[in-house]
């Protein structure tokens, strides 16, 4: 029998697809927990080559980075800008 991938692999690969990545993110942002759309932001920045890579494609300081993306790590509106544009997202505005 072919043994099946991890969970962790199937999620990397499917959040490499700027698309799904976007649905996966405004659904962790919807419940309106921080600390979820965070973790949410790290497994997408896993995806796409890990935090030094968004490291350098943002400029922004990698220990930095990892301690916004940590749990309990609040980014700034800017540093979120520039990681979503990282990933090929943005952020967007809708009625509620």
């Amino acid at each position: 029998m072919k043994p099946s991938r991890s969970y962790t692999e199937t999620r990397r690969k499917m959040l490499k697809d700027p698309k799904v990545a976007a649905i996966y993110l405004e659904e962790c942002l919807q419940d309106g927990d921080m600390e979820l759309f965070t973790a949410a932001l790290r497994h997408v920045a896993d995806a796409r080559g890990g935090v030094a890579l968004l490291s350098k494609e943002t400029r922004l300081n990698r220990e930095a980075l990892y301690r916004t993306l940590s749990q309990g790590g609040n980014p700034r509106l800017d540093t979120l800008a520039k990681v979503l544009a990282a990933m090929g997202l943005r952020i967007g505005v809708v009625p509620a």
